[in-house]
């Protein structure tokens, strides 16, 4: 049998990590800690809720995720959720890519402005917590521009990924060769079409598996937007508690909901990692 071929793309063995660290990033290790992980916080859990005398409801849980009427299939509050939830971050982020690759391309044009503007925009983003930045374009700019909450949510969001994913886009164009670019000069292409044709297109599979992951990120963020109120997953499940005292059932219920979400994103992380992964 032959040996499994361990170089990259210039004839240089790939460095592998030690067996140690490959044990721990196995997927039957990961799959153990995140139980033992569940299995801990549900005894502790259920071990404070007995000493505080709490009466587990259970089976009231599965209303609020759907239901079956004589109209057939309806979700339930929970489901609904979700679904803001969703949308809410699909929106967020389509506003951050846009804003990221924009302020990206200001950082990488060679203009002195640009340049000062795009360092100006990031470091102002890295060093302001969320919970300030939603108040901020809540409260502040909210009622200057007229918008409502759940816009000052989206808004929130796509600021604070942008700055993230910029430097993403920033380090995936950086990979591509310089010599697309010499090559594209050469025969009289502009900017604009360098970056359209050759630069962007090569770049992505440099960037989508750390794309997904901010995505990931993003929604998993988005729960802060329930201290203004915004309906979504977080603020439904405390909407449901406030009428029903259910705390521990809906929290952990909540939490199962956001871990497979995310834990299907990350999925995904993982193969476009394996599929697009470029060997330097």
């Amino acid at each position: 049998m032959d040996a499994p071929d361990l170089t990259g793309l210039k004839g240089q063995p790939l460095p592998q990590r030690p067996a140690f660290q490959r044990f721990l990033g196995s997927t039957a290790v990961s799959v153990a800690i995140y139980t033992a992980v569940m299995v801990v916080i549900v005894y502790s859990s259920y071990v404070g809720a007995k000493n505080m005398g709490y009466n587990w409801q259970w089976n009231r849980v599965p209303q609020f995720l759907y239901s079956f009427t004589d109209d057939g299939f309806q979700l339930g509050e929970i489901g609904y959720g979700l679904l803001a939830t969703i949308q809410l971050s699909a929106t967020a982020f389509a506003l951050a890519v846009v804003l990221g690759l924009l302020v990206a391309l200001l950082r990488l044009s060679g203009l002195v402005m640009g340049t000062a503007v795009s360092i100006g925009f990031l470091e102002f983003v890295r060093n302001i917590p969320l919970l300030v930045l939603l108040y901020l374009f809540y409260y502040v700019l909210g009622p200057i521009f007229g918008y409502d909450r759940y816009w000052a949510s989206i808004l929130t969001l796509a600021v604070f990924h942008s700055a993230l994913i910029s430097e993403i886009f920033r380090a995936g164009i950086n990979a591509v060769d310089k010599g697309q670019w010499e090559a594209a000069k050469s025969i009289g292409m502009r900017s604009e079409q360098i970056y359209r044709y050759i630069i962007l297109p090569q770049s992505i599979r440099f960037m989508l598996p750390p794309m997904t992951g901010e995505a990931v990120h993003l929604i998993k963020s988005s729960a802060i937007v329930s201290v203004i109120a915004v309906a979504e997953l977080t603020t439904v499940g405390r909407n449901i508690i406030s009428d029903t005292f259910m705390s521990f059932e809906i929290w952990f219920t909540v939490a199962i909901v956001y871990m497979a979400v995310t834990l299907i994103l990350s999925v995904g992380v993982t193969y476009l990692e394996h599929r697009y992964t470029v060997d330097q």
